[in-house]
């Protein structure tokens, strides 16, 4: 078993400047055992995926509230994928219509949280999907 804290970045994309999700979903994860960075706001996908690598993150979590997660998303995904990032859980969370999430989920988004989603199960979800 390691001893090392899962390393997570909270990242906010995109023109979005509301973080108090974000950040209360980051002080669950801290709550809980877990490295948590947060990338803070107006961050492109490009730039997440460069926190992704230089923190050698094993979680990415992005929050969105813009509208622009079918944008947005996608391009984080593909540029971890072209930089070989790809044993890297993410999930993401925000508003995000339910007709959304299976085309975020086949771009390889493994869970998508929505407003009103418990800290708990967030936590539950990384450390299962981590066997943590």
């Amino acid at each position: 078993m390691s001893t090392s804290p899962i390393r997570v970045i909270i990242a906010k994309p995109g023109l979005d400047g509301h973080d108090r999700g974000a950040k209360v979903v980051a002080r669950a994860l801290r709550d809980a055992g877990m490295e948590v960075i947060y990338t803070g706001l107006r961050q492109t996908p490009a730039q997440i995926v460069a926190a992704v690598e230089q923190e050698d993150a094993q979680v990415l979590g992005m929050s969105i509230l813009s509208g622009a997660h079918n944008q947005i998303f996608p391009e984080v995904m593909r540029l971890m994928k072209e930089k070989g990032i790809d044993d890297v859980l993410v999930f993401a969370g925000g508003i995000i219509p339910d007709e959304d999430i299976p085309g975020l989920q086949a771009v390889g988004i493994r869970a998508v949280f929505q407003p009103g989603t418990n800290t708990d199960d967030v936590v539950a979800f990384i450390q299962k999907e981590l066997k943590a």
